[in-house]
């Protein structure tokens, strides 16, 4: 475009600024909304397989025993048929650590290697640097927060380590990582330096493959040299259950985005070109032909789209950066990005809508004569909304509220998008509402383990809670009498409640392979698992399982399974299904008196009101200590972290849609308050005051605001409804009552005004600007 078009998109730009302010901005906020739930959505993809390819992640990682085969023998593995790539032989260690406050946290893995980067696990920092020197260590990202900074030390076989770094492995190779030599230096009898290598295959896809990839490791070394290995399918099993209910979650507020996004566009521009239309009449009476008419108008919608376009992909980027921060920390995975291809789709999509909407009106008004055309963009439709102001005027309320009561019946489309934008607005708080209600409910009943004050550890076979399993070679720790230290807990002071609990391996028939058996002592209501049908243990001979079970092995409540523990075997009546996220291995829960052999592992102890945990916990392990056992107040967890993460997306999501919604009624209520200049110049002539004008423009987005409450709340309602559950199924878990039941009366009356709230703001300050004009308005008429 040139010449006389260009100082017409200039002269429509620059003269409607508020219009002008209004398109930038809602586009911008449209846009950065769509690419923070669309990068959001993109990582909550399985996760796991983009970090593992980054990464290039080890789909097998084997220790072998370091007297049966040397590093030259492993290395030589590297060069194995199939074998497209391999790191190592990394000397490794299971190692007991000790924090500065003197807590134990479970076992870790420990692997000496000289740089973060290699053919194979080719590690991200996450802060600080890698350790280059004996003293220092670097931790997995998991462990960065609440338990360790940079700058904190451990003891680890009597050496103090300096924690300068954090890692990330997409294939969770280690806990922690020295230099090769500080990792010999902390060997020990009970902590043998066995080695690690790490290796990537042409076919890997399945657990056949994974199979028989190992057979050919085991044929390549002298026997007994394999001492384990590990699978990159059972960590990407775990990875990706935690990550699938977050999708369901994403895809609900991705959808309320773009479907604003729309209504809001659309409407801020065909209302630009329609008031526009004396101008156009104007236009095609000095000489411009239609479709240079249409052409001007679809230009002038698009330069201050294109400038908040280009606004809301930095935004975007900005505001989705510290989430996937978070998402990184609670899904365990490498660095996080926004999709380059997010970046390009959002602004085309956005653009798109503009140039549609600004079109169709443009189009319309470039074919109107122009006599017709100048005569309609004067004021809306002779006669139309006057029986709404019939209607209101019988009302018993003040003129000035009457008359903008009936106002939206004047141009019923605008209305009718403003609806819209209100209810999509009323809609999203809603949801998030219940969301974040239901996840803080999640993260209390997630795992009743985390619901303790304290843990006390007793050591000895099988896998405590959130130990880690001892690698071949090393020996287990030494159990304390669970008698004893039962004692203790009894004698300590400010002890409320506790029970014991042990995890093995078991057996159950009509099940391949091992499931993890939970076996409960003592009072252990107080750490049940939400139940989603049944109820939980209250006697022996019972057993309870999560949803999978049931699907597993086509049983239902009521039916009895034999299941074997050690040496033990019972058969048990499935009483409960119990809540919870569906990991790489089943888990059942158990009467520990149905297998008397089982000692427990952990106690879970209450405190009384008013007493701290740490403190607590430190008394009590000085105690217990001689005995072998070991007491630390309990941590967060991870699962905690994600409904963080949740919480924090659903508020920025739901601020984002509700300011979307916000301007949209901006917008409508500018237009309105610019046609009206010269009803509101003669209101203001026969002595409405500024305050009955204010009262005016609010009046007349309020009934809007209230309709748009009744038709979002119920709609965000059954949302909410239909989206939990799906969150669940794609966990592998039905939801207990408490999650879905969290809206109660006064909550919904409160929310039902959201939508007053976001009309009367977004008409706020157009109302202000109205109050103020002078009614020598009417000579701009």
């Amino acid at each position: 475009m040139t010449g006389p078009l260009v100082r017409v998109v200039r002269s429509g730009v620059g003269r409607r600024r508020v219009q002008t302010a209004v398109i930038a901005i809602a586009t911008m906020m449209a846009v950065a909304a769509a690419v923070v739930a669309g990068s959001l959505m993109v990582v909550a993809n399985a996760p796991f397989d983009h970090a593992f390819a980054a990464q290039k992640g080890a789909h097998l990682t084997a220790g072998f025993d370091p007297a049966e085969v040397t590093d030259a023998q492993l290395a030589a593995t590297g060069r194995l048929d199939g074998v497209t790539a391999s790191a190592g032989p990394y000397p490794t260690a299971l190692l007991q650590v000790t924090d500065s406050a003197g807590r134990k946290p479970p076992a870790m893995t420990f692997v000496g290697r000289t740089g973060p980067h290699a053919t194979v696990d080719d590690l991200d920092l996450t802060a600080g640097r890698w350790a280059k020197r004996p003293g220092e260590v670097v931790l997995s990202s998991s462990y960065q927060g609440p338990a360790f900074t940079v700058g904190d030390t451990l003891t680890a076989s009597g050496t103090t380590l300096s924690v300068v770094g954090f890692a990330t492995s997409a294939g969770r190779s280690a806990d922690a990582w020295v230099t090769p030599a500080q990792l010999r230096a902390l060997g020990s009898k009970d902590a043998p330096v066995t080695r690690q290598m790490l290796y990537r295959f042409e076919e890997a896809g399945s657990t056949g493959d994974i199979a028989a990839d190992r057979k050919k490791l085991t044929a390549a070394v002298p026997t007994g040299a394999l001492l384990g290995t590990r699978s990159y399918l059972d960590t990407k099993r775990a990875a990706d259950s935690g990550a699938a209910p977050t999708i369901p979650f994403l895809i609900a507020f991705g959808v309320l985005g773009l479907v604003m996004s729309v209504i809001i566009v659309g409407s801020v521009i065909s209302g630009a070109v329609g008031t526009g239309l004396r101008r156009i009449g104007i236009l095609k009476a000095i000489g411009f032909t239609p479709r240079e008419v249409v052409r001007a108008y679809v230009a002038q919608a698009l330069v201050p789209a294109g400038a908040g376009i280009a606004l809301g992909v930095v935004l975007g980027n900005l505001l989705a950066l510290p989430l996937l921060d978070e998402t990184e920390q609670a899904y365990g995975t490498a660095a996080l990005s926004v999709a380059w291809w997010v970046d390009l789709v959002v602004p085309a999509g956005a653009l798109l809508v503009v140039g549609v909407a600004a079109f169709v009106p443009a189009l319309r008004a470039g074919r109107l004569p122009t006599v017709e055309a100048i005569a309609v963009g004067r004021a809306p439709r002779t006669g139309r909304g006057r029986w709404a102001h019939r209607a209101a005027g019988r009302l018993p309320l003040p003129r000035a509220v009457t008359y903008g009561l009936a106002a939206p019946f004047a141009h019923p489309v605008r209305a009718f998008a403003m609806l819209l934008a209100v209810a999509f607005g009323t809609i999203a708080a809603t949801f998030a509402v219940g969301l974040t209600s239901s996840l803080d409910e999640v993260g209390r009943i997630q795992d009743p383990e985390d619901r303790a004050a304290v843990t006390v550890f007793t050591g000895g076979p099988g896998v405590a809670h959130g130990e880690h399993v001892p690698a071949p070679g090393t020996q287990e720790p030494r159990q304390a009498d669970p008698a004893q230290v039962s004692a203790a807990i009894e004698a300590q002071p400010g002890t409320a409640s506790y029970y014991g609990e042990a995890q093995q391996d078991a057996t159950v028939v009509g099940i391949t392979g091992n499931v993890r058996a939970g076996l409960f002592t003592g009072d252990s209501g107080i750490g049940a698992y939400a139940m989603t049908a049944g109820h939980w243990l209250d006697g022996t001979g019972q057993l309870v399982v999560p949803r999978q079970f049931l699907e597993t092995t086509g049983t239902e409540i009521g039916d009895t399974v034999r299941v074997t523990v050690g040496k033990e075997t019972a058969a048990l009546r499935i009483v409960g299904v119990a809540f919870g996220s569906a990991e790489d291995q089943l888990e059942i829960q158990v009467n520990a008196a149905d297998f008397p052999a089982t000692r427990p592992q952990v106690f879970l102890v209450d405190v009384k009101g008013g007493v701290s945990p740490t403190v607590y916990a430190e008394k009590l392990s000085a105690r217990i200590q001689p005995l072998g056992a070991e007491a630390t107040a309990t941590s967060p967890s991870r699962q905690h972290n994600m409904v963080l993460v949740l919480n924090t997306m659903a508020a920025l999501l739901t601020l984002m849609l509700v300011s979307v919604a916000g301007l949209g009624v901006l917008n409508s209520v500018v237009l309105d308050t610019r046609e009206r200049v010269h009803d509101l110049g003669v209101c203001k002539a026969v002595g409405m005051s500024p305050r009955q004008t204010v009262s005016l423009v609010l009046a007349s987005v309020a009934g809007i605001g209230v309709l748009g409450g009744l038709v979002g709340v119920p709609a965000g309602y059954a949302l909410h409804g239909f989206v939990l559950p799906v969150m669940g199924h794609a966990a592998g878990t039905d939801l207990p009552p408490s999650v879905l039941d969290v809206y109660g009366t006064p909550q919904l009356l409160l929310l039902g005004l959201a939508g007053l709230v976001i009309a009367l703001l977004g008409a706020m300050l157009p109302a202000g600007w109205a109050a103020g004009a002078r009614a020598t308005a009417l000579r701009t008429e």
